[in-house]
């Protein structure tokens, strides 16, 4: 049994995470902290079957750790603490926040208006998505898990630009989530009576943290547009690409075979279009296709935010890093 340790337990994809554990065959939980509930119990937060001591963050103990999960909001002051202590002690870290995600230095201090906090952290980290860095992930000791909207910008894309049949010019992203996505902490934009029986967008254009994220993975320049849904969980994406002359429905299709061994991607067939209702509760990524007109493509791709989009993804990363089959605790 490996031994794991969270920080940030009480938090939606804390929680999430120590549902998942809990009936992963081959983990144990070693402790999971919190800060205003520690001393009490994971069920007194969450009335559930889960029955999940919560500790203070000091009181957290490596000894005999093999990995520890940091499920803490971005720019938390005490998060690069945790994880250089966690690594000096020989424990693999897999990081739920942005810190570690942006490879280029420039790049993160011309987004984040700051030089990055541990830029030697930074070097050592993987990004933690995967389908497209499952041997990197598999020797990392600190991965960087891929942010929710990323994940579904950056898998309907890569196999179009790794087949090369994007034409130049930028890719428009225009994403809903569910309003699990902000977390847990008190915010006005979230409150039930800003968000019942509305829609809106925000953060658009080249101002959203987790563009940067898109764009590195891609190679793309993308125009982003997240939008708030009345729903609690789940994150579907439109997202609209040109294709170089000559390129046929068959040939874009085709290049999603890149995924055809992928456990928890799914293509849908011609005609059909993913919704929130097919993802919620799973693993799954599920993606459409559909041609608007010659040379011109709508992909459409949505997961659940808690699970694939975080979660989810954390434990399958996790499973590479321990060595343990790379779908166990997660169907």
């Amino acid at each position: 049994m490996a031994r794991i340790g969270i920080y940030g337990a009480t938090g939606y994809t804390g929680f999430e995470l120590i549902k998942l554990l809990v009936r992963h065959p081959q983990i144990e939980i070693a402790f999971a902290t919190a800060r205003s509930a520690a001393g009490t119990n994971l069920s007194d937060i969450f009335p559930t079957l889960i029955d999940q001591p919560l500790v203070a963050v000091e009181q957290a103990d490596l000894r005999n750790v093999d990995i520890i999960f940091t499920c803490l909001p971005h720019n938390t002051p005490d998060l690069i603490p945790l994880v250089q202590a966690a690594l000096d002690a020989g424990v693999k870290v897999i990081d739920f926040s942005d810190t570690f995600r942006l490879e280029d230095l420039d790049t993160y201090a011309r987004w984040r208006k700051k030089d990055h906090p541990a830029p030697e952290l930074q070097s050592a980290a993987v990004y933690g998505l995967p389908e497209l860095h499952r041997e990197r992930i598999r020797t990392a000791r600190l991965v960087a898990n891929t942010g929710c909207y990323p994940l579904t910008a950056i898998l309907p894309l890569y196999p179009l630009v790794q087949a090369g049949l994007l034409a130049d010019g930028p890719v428009i992203v225009d994403s809903k989530s569910g309003v699990s996505g902000a977390g847990r902490s008190l915010s006005l934009k979230t409150h039930f009576g800003e968000t019942h029986e509305t829609f809106s967008a925000y953060n658009i254009g080249r101002t959203h943290r987790h563009l940067p994220e898109m764009e590195q993975e891609t190679g793309l320049h993308i125009i982003f547009s997240p939008h708030l849904l009345p729903v609690y969980r789940g994150i579907l994406s439109t997202i609209y690409v040109n294709t170089k002359p000559g390129v046929s429905e068959e040939d874009v299709r085709g290049a999603y075979g890149i995924y055809a061994n992928e456990p928890f991607v799914t293509l849908l067939p011609q005609g059909r279009l993913p919704e929130l209702r097919h993802v919620i509760g799973s693993m799954n990524i599920a993606m459409g296709v559909h041609l608007a007109e010659e040379g011109r493509y709508i992909l459409v791709a949505c997961v659940d935010n808690l699970i694939k989009g975080a979660s989810g993804q954390a434990v399958q990363s996790m499973n590479l890093m321990l060595g343990l089959e790379e779908t166990a605790g997660l169907q």
